[in-house]
């Protein structure tokens, strides 16, 4: 089972979970992104084209469904304004063990946040408003992945 969407609304991490929990594994590994409130960040604004952005989560998705033994895979990401403290993007990976589910998880919150097509400005306590550049750091924990 594969979920991959683009969303404004934040998700339901119990449900998401528990639609995971059902499929029967013994592994279930999940990753919460939420808006960090430092620097006098007060919202992050993601852009997307909708259907652009969830076609490369599902490709993102499917990606490490082929390269993990996998029984599910959720990867849910928000686009909108979003206010200090909310939920950003939600990953969620069910195997019948620990470790793939634990390493599909990490792989898929590393290539989400360089492969999926977001475009991110951050919106300044001050009224001033900056687009967020790609970040080195990010670059190199994907690449951990081939």
């Amino acid at each position: 089972m594969i979920r991959a969407a683009i969303t404004s609304a934040a998700p339901d991490i119990a449900a998401e979970l528990a639609r995971l929990e059902a499929l029967g594994g013994g592994g279930i590994a999940s990753f919460t992104g939420i808006v960090r409130g430092e620097d006098g960040l007060a919202a992050l604004e993601l852009e997307a084209w909708p259907a652009m952005a969830e076609r490369a989560l599902g490709e993102i998705a499917g990606e490490a469904a082929a390269r993990w033994p996998l029984l599910g895979v959720t990867l849910l990401h928000r686009h909108g304004v979003l206010e200090v403290g909310e939920r950003i993007v939600f990953v969620g990976t069910a195997a019948a063990h620990r470790a793939p589910a634990l390493e599909a998880c990490a792989f898929l919150i590393d290539w989400a946040k360089t492969k999926a097509p977001f475009w991110k400005r951050e919106h300044r306590d001050d009224g001033s408003r900056r687009w967020i550049e790609a970040r080195h750091a990010d670059d190199a924990a994907a690449a951990r992945w081939g």
